[in-house]
């Protein structure tokens, strides 16, 4: 009898909706510790891989390109890049091995498809992950005593 039909959003409508959360992301950059920064930077690769992930399953190749973009830059221009190898030692020479080869599986994983390289890439960043998380915690306990 009715229907009713949902416009898409329009053009303007995602400009504003992009630039709203622009701001929130910058307020948050801007009011992060150091180690804010870098749970922000793990925070946004889930993110963007899940993004991704639910794009190869929808069969959108234009978002899932993006979002694995994204994750890339993340991780080398973002964790990896703040890597110190002169006194971080073999731990950060491991790290930037590690998210070397994360790259290049999430590349992999967009050229093929791979939603099993996508996990396996979510599975290598988890304990990281964690484990900054678990320091984090610690920190704000030590500053709170």
């Amino acid at each position: 009898m009715f229907s009713a039909t949902i416009a898409p959003p329009s053009n303007r409508a995602r400009q504003f909706a992009g630039a709203y959360q622009q701001v929130g992301v910058q307020t948050m950059v801007n009011e992060a510790s150091p180690h804010g920064l870098v749970t922000l930077l793990f925070d946004g690769f889930f993110a963007a891989v899940n993004r991704a992930r639910g794009a190869m399953r929808a069969g959108d190749p234009q978002v899932k390109g993006s979002a694995l973009m994204q994750a890339v830059r993340i991780v080398d221009e973002g964790l990896k890049a703040s890597l110190n190898l002169e006194s971080g030692g073999k731990l950060a020479a491991d790290l930037s091995d590690l998210y070397a080869y994360v790259c290049l599986r999430l590349t992999q994983a967009n050229l093929r498809n791979d939603e099993k390289a996508l996990e396996e890439c979510l599975g290598l960043m988890s304990p990281l992950r964690d484990a900054w998380n678990a320091i984090g915690e610690s920190a704000d306990a030590r500053a709170r005593n």
